[in-house]
């Protein structure tokens, strides 16, 4: 009975060990580094103003006139998130914006308003916003997100900042939500904001089990693999090494039991690889809910907060899997960027509304010469009487735009 004993007592320390590795951090010692991924930092980049050009031209779209006074854009400045003055940025866009005086005043002001081919272009997106299958898309978009939480819903102020990123429309609570009364309701979330109003919230009405599946458990299963052993894509750019124990730890942590971000697993210890792992698919899920598969790492934290993650948490799942997320330092902020949705600065699956703002950055990118338009990084410079091809360099201040009237 003695040796059965001692054999019991250490198979039970060895399942008491294995235990302990899921239970606690096994994550080495080691600094990771950051290397610049230069495809997706142009990935980012070229989407750079857009944003906020789009807020500047439903602005003025809102108004009767479809035109607005500069006097009353520059004061919004902050609530357009405007980079520059209001002047220079509508100046730096020639093709989808036109400063002009009004006739038959004796004292005009300068208003704004949009080219003929940004109205065309606008037009061509509504057209496509319009379509039932483009709106049914975001809406489950939405009640993916809103799943994420376990109380499925969330604070009206979140899902603004993932407004832009999901698709939804600028004005979505009164032209986009009323059609989903089967998905979506306004509520009082049960706490007040700083300044002791409630604060509401956007609830999914009802959990929806078909739309419980994450993006990994479709890929593996498309694919005919173990939906136990999930693990993620790892795309790690050239020059990048990692240690060897690093990557010992990481394919040890990849073969842990995968956890859908649709479940509940804060009962896992927090400093544990396997709830490092939730964690992960928890942000890759996130990601990969949004248009453009990217988003500022503001963002990310505070809805990790809103779900029960520490920012800290979340920090260090960014940080330890530069294969999964790339976070870039582009556009005066940080972004991250899921690895395996893009080849090289491309992304591998555009949404239609993607190819929409694609079409707006082309436009963006086109400024006039002499009446012509011509791409970006080519304009006049003037010296004497005659134009000199090139793009502006340091001390170039005589940089010259022609209108599409062909006035300076």
């Amino acid at each position: 009975m003695r040796p059965l004993l001692h054999f019991t007592a250490a198979a039970s320390h060895r399942q008491h060990h294995r235990l302990r590795r899921h239970l606690i951090r096994t994550f080495i010692n080691a600094r990771i580094k950051w290397v610049r991924d230069p495809y997706l930092d142009t990935a980012v980049e070229r989407e750079k103003n857009l944003k906020p050009l789009l807020l500047l031209k439903t602005l003025i779209l809102s108004q009767p006139s479809q035109t607005i006074p500069l006097s009353t854009v520059s004061p919004m400045k902050p609530h357009l998130h405007l980079p520059a003055t209001a002047k220079n940025f509508i100046e730096k866009y020639p093709s989808i914006f036109k400063l002009y005086l009004p006739p038959s005043k004796t004292m005009p002001l300068p208003r704004v308003k949009l080219t003929p081919k940004a109205i065309s272009l606008h037009h061509e997106e509504l057209l496509m916003l319009s379509l039932s299958h483009y709106r049914k898309d975001v809406a489950e978009r939405l009640a993916k997100l809103l799943m994420l939480a376990r109380c499925r819903k969330s604070p009206l102020y979140l899902i603004d900042m993932f407004k832009y990123d999901l698709g939804l429309p600028h004005d979505y609570l009164l032209t986009f939500l009323p059609e989903f009364p089967e998905y979506f309701q306004i509520s009082d979330m049960g706490f007040r904001d700083s300044s002791g109003n409630v604060v509401l919230g956007l609830e999914l009405v009802s959990w929806r089990k078909d739309l419980a599946v994450s993006a990994m458990e479709k890929r593996v299963k498309s694919q005919g693999e173990n939906e136990k052993r999930i693990k993620f894509l790892m795309n790690l750019p050239r020059g990048f090494d990692l240690e060897n124990r690093v990557m010992e730890w990481v394919e040890e942590w990849q073969n842990l039991p995968y956890i859908s971000p649709y479940e509940n697993a804060f009962h896992l210890a927090p400093n544990s690889d396997q709830a490092e792992k939730w964690a992960v698919g928890v942000i890759h899920e996130l990601l990969s809910l949004l248009l453009s598969k990217k988003t500022e790492r503001e963002n990310i934290f505070h809805l990790g907060e809103f779900l029960g993650f520490t920012r800290l948490r979340f920090k260090k799942a960014l940080v330890h899997f530069p294969g999964i997320f790339y976070v870039s330092n582009k556009i005066r902020t940080q972004t991250v960027v899921l690895r395996e949705e893009y080849k090289k600065n491309v992304l591998i699956e555009r949404h239609p509304l993607m190819g929409m703002r694609n079409k707006y950055i082309n436009l963006m990118n086109r400024v006039l010469r002499r009446g012509k338009p011509i791409r970006s990084g080519f304009v006049g410079r003037k010296k004497g009487n005659s134009f000199i091809k090139g793009g502006r360099r340091k001390g170039d201040d005589n940089i010259y735009r022609i209108d599409d009237d062909g006035d300076e």
